[in-house]
């Protein structure tokens, strides 16, 4: 039955997909995120969605003709279509190429980087955009109700939650996801204005937390511990904020299992820890494959192939046998190692490129409004971008489609949010008269660059909507 449920709604999709692209990224992310078709048993469940989802959308962007938008010219787009160059690059450079394999893998990450330039061409207003954070942040959070709940009843006595499949399948992978979708939880949660909306999504983010715990991940303990920073950092009281982050921290403690307390505390003792120690030594060898492929790496994805004959401790030349499969365990090293450092370069050049688009754009607006959602966003991007930057130190997850998905969707909230800027600025009086309103006022009192509450996605309510800001979630 369940099978039959998710078929139906795929398939009756597909026409609307057709006729609306952006119907088709929505459906796209739901089956990237919340992976619908991981929670069937039956023939769904093998079933090739995405690819289905992916072709109808695109033929109907392509047949739109002149209503068609292009990408976005920005340019972390040309950068991630260098980034395409280059890892096909590595892998044309480093024989032998396996036909099958290797293309298979390199289509996969071109399917990653297309969606989200694809993202900056539908994506046409800051509704469309909201619609589809609301997607992503509702795709963990339901994950978030089913395992915490889970983890509460069980009394933390469950066994190491994995993910749902694809991507997040791995139960690191999962908690990273999860640790970027808390602060979308947290902040559309509070600006929501139903009630009923609001709590529940609110609800979310301990059980998400709890669900991050349940993963035993302690990068993902260390990314989750990053973004609630930032949130707090950009509060509007830090005293509070820092005063209820310590509190829910010694209440975690308190409750948290025996088991993850004793995992978190090996973050201290990693010299002790034998998977601590199998990272150092996957770094050690990412810098010998850097120092002896500097320009095109050993390949995309061929970390694991040339482990031996790089490491120096256990490879062929020390007569060592072999232990196991063996990663870069960073993100950063494995683009660097596999794919050079020109590819490398652009990969850094993505995340700060992004940071300081947020930091402008947050700059630009405090210019202009006491609170605004621009501000509240600008907050919400930052907390996700930072738990990806840390918990990706710890993962090789340089291909991890969530990250250039972000990165897509902070380039247009950055986009939509400037135009919205200066529509303000060109309908605010040009100067204020004796006793009457300067621009900055004008701006406050119309709230043109207030939030609407999500009532319908979209539905403005009359005072412009969102009227609440986090409560120390300061832009």
């Amino acid at each position: 039955m369940r099978d039959l449920f998710v078929s139906g709604l795929i398939v009756g999709c597909l026409p609307t997909c057709f006729r609306r692209p952006f119907i088709g990224l929505l459906l796209f992310s739901l089956l990237a995120y919340m992976r619908i078709q991981d929670l069937t048993w039956g023939f769904a469940r093998f079933q090739r969605w995405s690819f289905y989802v992916a072709i109808i959308t695109l033929a109907g962007y392509v047949l739109q003709g002149s209503t068609r938008r292009n990408m976005l010219p920005d340019v972390r787009n040309w950068i991630m279509l260098g980034l395409m160059l280059f890892v096909g690059l590595s892998l044309v450079m480093n024989g032998p190429f396996d036909a099958r394999g290797d293309t298979a893998r390199y289509v996969e990450y071109l399917k990653i980087v297309g969606v989200a330039i694809f993202t900056t061409a539908v994506v046409k207003d800051r509704h469309y955009l909201r619609v589809l954070v609301w997607i992503i942040a509702l795709s963990f959070g339901f994950f978030g109700i089913k395992d915490g709940i889970s983890m509460i009843f069980s009394g933390g006595s469950l066994k190491i939650i994995q993910g749902p499949g694809g991507m997040l399948a791995d139960n690191n992978d999962f908690a990273l996801a999860l640790c970027m979708g808390i602060p979308l939880l947290f902040h559309l949660g509070w600006a929501e204005r139903r009630k009923l909306m609001r709590r529940t999504m609110l609800a979310m983010v301990p059980l998400t937390m709890l669900t991050v715990m349940a993963t035993h991940s302690r990068g993902a303990f260390l990314a989750m511990s990053c973004a609630v920073f930032v949130l707090v950092w950009r509060s509007k009281n830090r005293v509070a904020g820092f005063a209820t982050m310590i509190l829910v921290a010694i209440a975690a403690v308190i409750a948290a299992p025996a088991s993850y307390k004793e995992r978190i505390a090996t973050i201290g003792s990693y010299e002790e820890d034998q998977s601590a120690r199998g990272r150092l030594d996957a770094w050690r060898v990412a810098g010998h494959m850097i120092a002896a492929n500097p320009v095109f790496g050993v390949g995309f994805d061929k970390f694991t192939r040339n482990y031996r004959a790089y490491d120096t401790k256990t490879g062929p030349a020390a007569g060592v046998p072999d232990t196991g499969i063996h990663v870069a365990h960073n993100s950063y090293l494995q683009i660097w190692a596999e794919c050079g450092t020109p590819a490398m370069i652009l990969y850094l050049l993505l995340i700060g490129l992004s940071y300081i688009d947020l930091w402008r754009v947050r700059k630009m607006a405090r210019q202009r409004y006491h609170t605004s959602w621009i501000l509240y966003y600008a907050t919400m991007f930052e907390a996700s971008l930072t738990a990806f930057v840390v918990g990706s130190f710890f993962l090789n997850r340089a291909q991890f489609d969530l990250f250039y998905h972000f990165v897509a969707v902070i380039m247009v909230f950055g986009y939509f949010a400037r135009l919205e800027m200066k529509k303000l600025e060109g309908e605010a009086e040009p100067a204020p008269r004796s006793g009457g309103r300067g621009r900055l006022q004008l701006a406050r009192e119309r709230g043109l660059a207030r939030e609407p509450a999500l009532g319908g996605f979209g539905r403005t309510e009359p005072n412009g909507g969102f009227g609440r800001g986090p409560a120390f979630g300061r832009a």
